[in-house]
């Protein structure tokens, strides 16, 4: 038996660079202002997927959500060992918040059809939120198993999995299909293959390539719009966000100097009136 697994990636800004530009006056991400990279645990998402490729056969198939330049994330995807890649792109998808993007991603997997998981990084660094995973669970309806740290398992329709629970660990057994969010400590993600970079380096989503200029078809990787997955306007973009940033900063601390606490009950006192002062405690 062998089983297809969906992998949702996302290119992220490059969060130890944010700049004065880092945000556009409507409250988003100015991406184009910032260096971009591969969201770290959704590399290690990919890497659990083409682990179970490796043990139990099957396909892997990558989607990301984001402007052309997000294909980047792609290639690196297929260089890796995914077999199929797939960009959504639609300017009318811009300002998605956590509950647009899942519904969004939701249907692009409902799209593709039959699966028996969904892999996705337990969340984005230029998020923090941990919510898009399990939101795309709910909306696909089935089960979740968040923080996974090791495939045990997988026999027919059903995989025996190990996950975080912060101070500890348990195995659990889920049926298929089902979504595994996965932690940066899962694994050690494998590097970009020399034979399958040359194989796959000069693909190109559609919206990449200039209007006067043809490649062969098999250079072209899938461009899908919110049209494609039959997604409902109402539900994306800014029209279904709720979630409004008020503004995006980049805090640098600063420590001069140092203060010395005696070990006393005056000394305590002293030190936890700092804290307070200084908005740490309260």
């Amino acid at each position: 038996m062998s089983y297809r697994s969906i992998v949702l990636v996302k290119q992220v800004p490059d969060t130890s660079n944010i700049t004065g530009n880092a945000m556009n006056e409507n409250g988003t991400v100015n991406r184009a202002a910032l260096p971009t990279i591969f969201n770290p645990e959704d590399l290690s998402a990919l890497e659990a997927a083409l682990e179970v490729k490796d043990r139990f056969g099957g396909e892997v198939v990558v989607v990301t959500m984001g402007p052309p330049k997000a294909a980047d994330v792609l290639r690196d995807c297929l260089y890796r060992g995914a077999d199929r890649a797939i960009l959504i792109t639609d300017r009318r998808a811009a300002g998605s918040d956590t509950l647009a993007t899942s519904y969004i991603l939701s249907q692009a997997v409902k799209t593709i059809g039959d699966f028996d998981f969904v892999f996705c990084g337990r969340q984005a660094i230029d998020g923090d939120t941990a919510q898009t995973g399990p939101q795309c669970a709910e909306k696909l309806g089935v089960p979740q198993i968040a923080y996974l740290t090791e495939i045990i398992d997988v026999k027919d329709k059903t995989a025996t999995l190990k996950r975080s629970l912060g101070n500890g660990w348990e195995i659990v057994r889920t049926q298929l299909p089902a979504l595994v969010t996965v932690v940066e400590e899962a694994n050690e993600p494998r590097p970009q293959a020399a034979i399958k970079l040359m194989r796959n380096k000069h693909k190109r989503v559609p919206s990449e390539v200039p209007a006067d200029v043809e490649i062969p078809k098999e250079d072209l990787l899938e461009q899908w719009s919110l049209d494609d997955i039959n997604a409902d306007l109402d539900r994306c973009g800014f029209a279904g966000s709720p979630t409004k940033v008020h503004k995006v900063k980049s805090i640098v601390l600063k420590k001069e100097g140092f203060v010395s606490v005696e070990p006393t009950e005056e000394g305590v006192r002293s030190l936890v009136a700092e804290l307070v002062k200084d908005n740490a405690l309260g």
